[in-house]
Order: structure tokens, then C-alpha cells, then sequence
């Protein structure tokens, strides 16, 4: 440990004032420069002060004690501060990376015809098990699980035999705004000849399918 490592340690342990802690500090460098100067090496000037917890210690016994609780409170106050900070900034975060619904009436990234256009299409590439132009509207994460598999594995779910499509229900849209992306969520319920399917489908702000949900 050099002088400067050992008079900030004593610092540290100083219950007082900044200002006074850098008084302290100036005239402790002082002393040991002084002491320096005279032929002594930092090293046994040190050994000889005694540890930092004992020079502080010995500093704290002359700082009064209206100085001191000053001193504890405005710890204290740091602390909160820092406390109180760090909340805020988690609250900030967490509002940032949950979902928020917007009315898709007010977006300036969807427009409503559109995305519900997007939908009749995707619903209809799914019932022609057309694939590639399934995975060619989609996002590269999408793209791998739109195939036969994913297609007979809804189905199955949902009783096997759906029949022909017979018509579209109505559009519910909404805009998901999360973690700085926007999101257009629909659902649609289509009717088949042996069952009614809704379909909850997502797009991203490039109109590209990017989820899909089925019950």
C-alpha cells in the first residue's frame, strides 16, 4: 500500500464532512511528504502511523458529535437515494419490456385493412399447405416450423377432420408495443365444415407473420 492508497483508506473511515475529509487527507500526504524528505521511506512511515482504522479512529474521537450524526444521516440519505434510483430505473425497465396494448386505430406502423388482409391470407396459405409462401411472408425464427408437421399437429389438437373452409369471422385487432418493438395481434374465428377455429396470428412492423396460436 503507497501513501495515497493509505490516506484514502483512512478517509473512508472518516465520519465527517467532504470537506473536511479532504483537509484531513491534504495534511496527512504533508506530513508523510515532509517525513519523506527527511530520508524516511513511506513504508516505515506507514508502519509507524499505525493501521487506518487506528488514525481514524483517532480523528473521529475530535470530530463532535453534531458533525458526525450529520455525517451518518447524510449516508443514510445517499443510500435511499441510491435505493430509490435503482427502483425507478427497474420500474423503467420492466414497463419497457412488458407488453402494452395501443388501439390499432391510432397506429402509425399498421393499418387495419392491411393486417386483417394479412391474416385471410396466412389462414388460407395454411389450409393450401402452401408452405414456401408461408415461410417466404414469415420471420427467419418463424420460417423452420412452418411446415406439414406443424400444420397436422394443429389439427389433431383441435379433432383431425376440419372439412372445407366455409367463411371468416371478424377481425379483433390490437397493437403490442414491447421492449421498443411493435406488434399487430389478431384474432379470427374461421368456420369449417366440422369445427371453428380461431386463430390468434402476429405480425411485425414489416407486416412479416411472426407468431401463430391456435384454438
Amino acid at each position: 500500500m503507497n501513501e495515497k492508497q493509505y490516506v484514502n483508506a483512512i478517509a473512508k473511515k472518516l465520519k465527517c464532512t467532504n470537506k473536511r475529509k479532504k483537509e484531513i487527507k491534504k495534511q496527512l500526504l504533508t506530513d508523510i511528504e515532509m517525513r519523506v524528505k527527511q530520508g524516511e521511506q513511506p513504508e516505515e512511515i506507514i508502519s509507524q502511523m499505525g493501521t487506518a482504522a487506528e488514525i481514524a479512529a483517532d480523528f473521529n474521537e475530535d470530530i463532535s458529535i453534531e458533525e458526525q450524526k450529520r455525517y451518518g444521516r447524510n449516508k443514510v440519505l445517499k443510500i435511499v437515494v441510491l435505493i430509490v434510483t435503482i427502483l425507478i430505473l427497474l420500474g423503467t425497465l420492466v414497463y419497457w419490456a412488458f407488453p402494452k396494448p395501443v388501439d390499432i386505430e391510432q397506429s402509425v406502423y399498421f393499418d387495419k385493412q392491411r393486417v386483417e388482409e394479412a391474416m385471410k391470407e396466412t389462414v388460407e396459405l395454411l389450409d393450401a399447405e402452401d408452405y414456401a409462401a408461408l415461410q417466404e411472408s414469415a420471420i427467419p425464427k418463424m420460417q423452420p416450423l412452418l411446415n406439414a408437421e406443424m400444420r397436422v399437429s394443429i389439427r389433431e389438437a383441435l379433432g383431425g377432420d376440419w372439412g372445407e373452409r366455409k367463411q371468416f369471422g371478424a377481425v379483433y385487432l390490437v397493437e403490442l408495443v414491447q421492449a421498443g418493438r411493435h406488434m399487430a395481434v389478431g384474432e379470427m374465428t374461421v368456420t369449417y365444415e366440422n369445427v371453428s377455429v380461431t386463430y390468434r396470428l402476429t405480425y411485425d412492423e414489416e407486416m412479416r407473420f411472426a407468431g401463430i396460436y391456435v384454438r
